[in-house]
């Protein structure tokens, strides 16, 4: 007489696996209590192969040939975040969203607008002062010969 399965196939699969994971793992159980502790590795020295070298600069070349493309990106965060409420992840839109929700009486939702708010606005004082200091940046590359620095 043929055995009968009497689990759908996907299922025997995963009962399978979850036996050959158990298997595994008590196999593995004693193996791993008889080997000795390994030293664990102390912080990386300047011979390691992990350690990475010391600065020998301030990646000011690298800054200044950057610097077109990063002030277009604080550009086009800026103008998201100053859109209006049809702009999707302005300012403005999220006031509404949570306006919104207060209306409808959704306290714990409106807690949860308010704080993505309160961090989105720190975000748009955080971007206008890299925009400021990126103009700075900008001059210095000028001066300095590296890049066109606008």
């Amino acid at each position: 007489m043929p055995a009968v399965n009497r689990l759908p196939s996907g299922r025997r699969a995963v009962a399978l696996g979850a036996l050959a994971l158990a298997g595994a793992l008590l196999a593995a159980a004693p193996a791993a209590q008889a080997t000795p502790a390994a030293p664990s590795p102390g912080p990386a020295t300047a011979g390691s192969p992990t350690a990475l070298p010391t600065p020998t600069g301030d990646g000011a070349k690298n800054i200044c040939k950057r610097l077109p493309s990063t002030e277009g990106h604080l550009t086009n965060a800026l103008n998201r975040l100053n859109g209006d409420a049809t702009v999707a992840g302005s300012v403005a839109r999220l006031e509404q969203r949570a306006a919104n929700a207060k209306a409808a009486g959704h306290t714990e939702v409106e807690t949860y607008l308010n704080g993505r708010l309160t961090a989105r606005k720190a975000l748009v004082g955080t971007l206008k002062s890299r925009q400021n200091d990126l103009k700075s940046v900008a001059t210095w590359c000028a001066a300095h010969g590296r890049g066109t620095g606008k």
